[in-house]
């Protein structure tokens, strides 16, 4: 019995010594309505939408684009800032899933991919690979197969962000500086990261509080 006597009094001490592990932070894939419309106004409501059937409200996009984020594991919120901008800019705040301006054939979703990519993104996805491969490479098939379903139609920004960018410009992106910013529409893509497009990026960095 002594030993254990002895042993009593150090218990505290030990317990207070041992490390306190802190919890894992939580990913955060949500994104809400009110935050969509924080960045692109127009997604409020689809009232006289410029081209028939292809508008879509914050309570339409925040659902889905909140999905795809889960689905391809974009828990940065840095990231997910770029990403929502990108597309807000590239839509016209939600209010076109296919190319008008000058109207190339195949080019659409939320993300305006190129048909070679929208055709990458639909052979990707399982649940369409019947439907992929009846379209035998055709760009305005394939684009109508990705547009039928919602969650395939918002889901492409995620998509291109985690197949498409190296982890170079996706860690300098998750910074959530102006800098990394820059170099994922730069440097993935491929285009130019003027005013127009940093406009949307601030709005996005501030609606998610990057």
């Amino acid at each position: 019995m002594r030993p254990t006597t002895l042993l009593l009094p150090l218990l505290p001490l030990l317990a207070s010594a041992a490390p306190t592990l802190a919890p894992a932070a939580e990913s955060n894939t949500q994104v809400t309505a009110q935050q969509i419309q924080q960045i692109a106004p127009k997604s409020v409501n689809c009232d006289n939408p410029p081209a028939k059937g292809e508008c879509a409200t914050a309570d339409q996009a925040a659902p889905n684009i909140a999905k795809s984020f889960e689905t391809y594991g974009v828990t940065s919120r840095a990231e997910q800032a770029a990403v929502i901008a990108l597309m807000a800019f590239e839509s016209e705040e939600f209010r076109y899933s296919r190319n008008h301006f000058p109207g190339t054939v195949g080019k659409g979703t939320r993300n305006m991919q190129s048909p070679s990519y929208n055709a990458k993104y639909a052979e990707s996805i399982p649940a369409i690979s019947d439907k992929v491969s009846a379209a035998n490479g055709d760009a305005g098939q394939i684009l109508d197969i990705l547009l039928a379903d919602e969650e395939y139609d918002f889901g492409s920004g995620a998509w291109f962000l985690t197949t498409q960018c190296d982890q170079g410009v996706r860690q300098a992106l998750q910074s959530g500086s102006e800098e990394g910013w820059s170099g994922y529409i730069s440097g993935c893509v491929g285009t130019d990261a003027n005013e127009g497009r940093k406009g949307y990026w601030e709005s996005a960095v501030k609606a998610l509080g990057v």
